[in-house]
């Protein structure tokens, strides 16, 4: 019998590209001119994967989150990466926003990826393997099949297909 093929499905963000867009849309705030006396920030956790946006209005921080939404997406970053949360009111009647960066598959959606799958009726076995999937067959083109499907679904988080054997 020969051996099966197999490929990872993950969801992995290059912190140091994230802090490069970061970076990149700092230059560009203090550059605008609509944008350049607000004093607005940008700030990268790279430990909690957090990205906080502080602005003096909701408004300003409307633009400045546009700003970093292209930037990341110039560093070929999917936008589907940074969930953002509600606006909240910080000190001095300035707004701040929080977006988290999505890092590995949740095991709930790793499980509708794998029923998915198979229901389906593709002839591959999947494995949920902490913050990964990894799927198995003994035929290439089924894997490539696997592909294909997961590629067409939506699931709300950037997907990558890595460690192809």
């Amino acid at each position: 019998m020969a051996k099966d093929e197999s490929f990872d499905i993950v969801s992995e963000v290059e912190m140091q590209e994230v802090d490069n867009a970061v970076q990149q849309a700092e230059r560009q705030i203090t550059q605008r001119f609509d944008l350049k006396d607000t004093k607005s920030e940008i700030t990268l956790d790279k430990h909690a994967a957090t990205i906080t946006v502080k602005a003096p209005s909701d408004f300003v921080a409307r633009q400045v989150i546009d700003i970093l939404g292209s930037a990341v997406v110039k560093r070929g970053i999917d936008l589907k990466a940074l969930t953002w949360g509600t606006p909240e009111a910080a000190s001095g009647g300035w707004v701040r926003m929080t977006a988290t960066i999505v890092n590995g598959i949740e095991e709930t959606l790793a499980k509708r990826i794998n029923k998915d799958i198979r229901d389906e009726k593709f002839k591959a076995k999947v494995q949920i393997e902490g913050e990964k999937l990894r799927v198995f067959s003994p035929s290439r083109d089924e894997l490539q099949k696997v592909i294909a499907f997961v590629k067409d679904k939506d699931y709300g988080i950037p997907l990558q297909f890595t460690n192809r054997r």
